[in-house]
């Protein structure tokens, strides 16, 4: 299974899978983007818009696996965004951020998105310290548990009181 879900990863956006006579079988994607805001303490704002897009994990591929075998799966815990200093590409593998700046995890509102096939949640975290943020993950608990994507981008520096709104979003787009 594993094999497959990589293979599929390496497909690119929107192509079909076919068969051996060249018919068409449509295929589910499943897509992401995480958007930043910045919001500095002297009342100044920047939007970065989209920053990142298409980095699920494994581990949030396989309970997608689990949840289509009947077992217990709570997919609407996965709102705890965290960010992070290390600028280390993503992996579908990742398990973690690299290198989290520390302050606690930002709980996220969960809502859908433009449309009825798209998950968003949106968290604004207000830095502790000062950091240059590169990465920024979304788990389903506010400490430790399964990362559902993780994000690396241009960095922000931040300074205590800065403020940085997430924007993640899940889309899923049926098979034609």
């Amino acid at each position: 299974m594993l094999q497959l879900i990589q293979w599929l990863r390496q497909q690119p956006i929107g192509s079909k899978l076919r068969t051996h006579k060249e018919k068409p079988i449509g295929i589910v994607s499943i897509t992401s983007s995480l958007a930043l805001r910045v919001f500095r303490r002297d009342g100044s704002f920047e939007d970065r818009g989209i920053v990142s897009t298409r980095k699920v994990t494994d581990d949030f591929v396989g309970l997608l696996v689990d949840a289509l075998q009947g077992l217990a799966v709570d997919y609407d815990t996965f709102k705890y965004h965290d960010s992070g200093t290390d600028n280390t590409p993503e992996a579908a593998a990742d398990d973690a951020l690299k290198a989290p700046c520390g302050d606690a995890r930002t709980e996220g509102t969960q809502i859908e998105g433009a449309t009825g096939n798209i998950y968003k949640s949106v968290a604004t975290h207000t830095y502790g310290g000062s950091y240059t943020i590169v990465e920024h993950g979304l788990f389903n608990a506010a400490a430790a548990g399964v990362l559902m994507d993780r994000s690396v981008f241009t960095g922000v520096v931040v300074a205590s009181g800065d403020k940085i709104e997430f924007t993640y979003q899940l889309t899923f787009t049926a098979g034609g």
